[in-house]
């Protein structure tokens, strides 16, 4: 553990270790992959790629020094007492109780030292919490168990997104070996330009989450009906991982964050990409698919949302049985209503911010017509969007 000369300069405006936004050995060595990579068994925070992480690294080395000399003057004098004033060589105890300029200096001392320490991390604690003069808004919230990102743009159509686990099975039942990202791989990262502060906007959709992010300086509850606010500006490209960092649910380990800081050239590339899916997704609303075309996204939709809790042939497990239920046999609205909007109260989760509505037009016509229940209905996308319209 050392401290650099130029950065010896900046502590006077530098911050305590600010809350959790580090972490020890082998959880850092996989949270930081392309910046400030943490060795193994190393114990100690890592300054990550921002200038606050920076600030917070600095002062919490400060206050560890300080820490340091305090305890080898306190504990040696107290050992040289000990020793040196020993019962066997003669010595007799003082009889007093009280001694003015004793109690004076050890409670003045480090009432000074607290101060000196306590100034510095309020300046950068201030910085903290400073979100304004952003360069990206992003709207950041919590599912069970996933994230959804919403890139608010001045100009044009917001980009929205799921960013789901995408671990292989195989490794979290221990089937095959675990690789190097184990549970902190992702299907849709985030991108954030390179030297661009950008502010995240955290809330949760159904329980309370954490968005942390260690290389970013990074850590915030996601709080249902609630907008936290933090932000930060990496000043180097590279991939960073974190993890919701509150216990919310049986699957809290399975919602990782991957955040890919690039060059503004490749995020414009991103984003105009991500614009174009979008353009082309409210396009495809508008079309008629076939019984087959949704049928066959029906069953993909099926297994990746809904297979985990009722079962792949519809026999329910956690989750209610579809296989002849009263939903998918029942009436169609019934059916919309439990999927896009969930059922208070239970597992079923509303499915209607987490699926685009092709998405729920084919699973829900899936479910009527797989698994023996043949109900011959088809919903189309339009129909599901005007379910939202003027349903519940």
């Amino acid at each position: 553990m050392h401290l650099k000369g130029k950065r010896l300069k900046k502590l006077i405006s530098s911050p305590m270790a600010l809350f959790a936004l580090s972490s020890t050995s082998a959880l850092a060595e996989n949270l930081v992959e392309n910046s400030a990579q943490a060795e193994r068994w190393q114990m100690n925070l890592k300054p990550g790629v921002t200038e606050l992480g920076q600030e917070i690294y600095d002062i919490h080395m400060l206050v560890f020094w300080i820490c340091c000399v305090a305890a080898v003057f306190v504990f040696g004098y107290m050992f040289y007492a000990m020793f040196a004033y020993r019962k066997s060589k003669g010595h007799e105890p003082a009889n007093f109780h009280e001694h003015a300029v004793a109690e004076i200096s050890w409670t003045i001392i480090p009432a000074i030292i607290l101060l000196g320490m306590a100034w510095p991390a309020s300046m950068t604690m201030i910085k903290v919490y400073d979100t304004t003069e952003s360069d990206l808004d992003i709207l950041v919230t919590g599912y069970q168990w996933k994230w959804k990102y919403e890139y608010i743009l001045e100009h044009g159509e917001n980009v929205a997104f799921f960013s789901n686990l995408t671990t292989p099975s195989q490794q979290i039942h221990g089937e095959e070996a675990k690789n190097n990202n184990y549970l902190l791989e992702v299907d849709n990262p985030m991108y954030l330009p390179v030297n661009k502060k950008a502010r995240f906007l955290i809330t949760a959709n159904d329980v309370i989450h954490a968005w942390w992010v260690p290389a970013l300086s990074v850590k915030k509850d996601a709080i249902p009906g609630f907008i936290n606010e933090i932000s930060a500006k990496p000043f180097k490209t590279g991939t960073y991982r974190g993890q919701c960092a509150e216990l919310c649910g049986k699957d809290h380990g399975f919602m990782p964050i991957v955040v890919k800081v690039v060059e503004q050239d490749e995020f414009d590339s991103w984003l105009s990409e991500k614009q174009t899916q979008a353009a082309e997704l409210a396009e495809l609303m508008q079309q008629e698919m076939s019984m087959d075309e949704l049928l066959a996204q029906g069953e993909k939709t099926y297994a990746g949302k809904c297979a985990a809790c009722h079962g792949s042939n519809g026999e329910g497990g956690v989750g209610a049985v579809i296989k002849g239920s009263k939903v998918a046999t029942g009436a169609l609205s019934w059916h919309l209503d439990v999927v896009v909007n969930g059922v208070a109260g239970t597992m079923m989760q509303a499915f209607g911010a987490q699926l685009n509505a092709i998405e729920l037009a084919a699973v829900i016509t899936y479910q009527r017509n797989a698994f023996g229940n043949n109900m011959g209905d088809k919903v189309q996308p339009i129909d599901v969007h005007n379910f939202k319209q003027g349903g519940k």
